[in-house]
């Protein structure tokens, strides 16, 4: 298992820590930001691959911002498998 923090840009929560097993991702948590949507968002997405949060998430914003909690999650599970895959 391998575990990841990303520091989130332009949006409330602050830092979405993750573990990947694989492709596949697991204990999905968001510091600050909406409690109880990014409470909602690691259970929906929990067992699912980067592809499929990539496909499902990427490109979501958040009013006039132009990322959201869900885009950031997105961007961050590339980067947490990118980081997996040279490790």
């Amino acid at each position: 298992m391998f575990h990841y923090d990303y520091k989130t840009k332009d949006t409330c929560s602050q830092v979405i820590s993750m573990d990947l097993d694989g492709d596949v991702v697991h204990n999905v948590k968001f510091t600050g930001g909406c409690n109880g949507n990014l409470k909602a968002i690691p259970l929906l997405i929990e067992g699912w691959t980067v592809e499929q949060i990539a496909q499902k998430l990427s490109g979501v914003i958040c009013g006039r911002r132009q990322t959201s909690c869900a885009d950031q999650l997105a961007r961050a599970v590339r980067e947490a498998y990118d980081a997996e895959q040279k490790s």
